[in-house]
């Protein structure tokens, strides 16, 4: 397992890169991030797909939600 560093030594670090490895560094960074949105959205989507399926959620309109909240009062 590799070493944990502060924050500031890896702020000191990347400084120290090149501009084209901080520009890869980045871009590597911010696709890394959309895909682990993407992965968290598709994970979302499957666990409110299987609600459903299960009759734990419910498919309705605004309308539909509202009437359901107000009857539960």
């Amino acid at each position: 397992m590799s070493k944990l560093v502060s924050f500031q030594t890896l702020v000191e670090y990347v400084e120290a890169l090149s501009t084209e490895d901080q520009d890869l560094l980045l871009e590597l960074i911010q696709k890394r991030r959309v895909e682990k949105r993407r992965q968290e959205i598709a994970n979302n989507a499957a666990q409110t797909l299987e609600a459903i399926k299960t009759g734990k959620a419910k498919r309705g309109s605004i309308a539909d939600l509202r009437a359901d909240l107000l009857s539960q009062e």
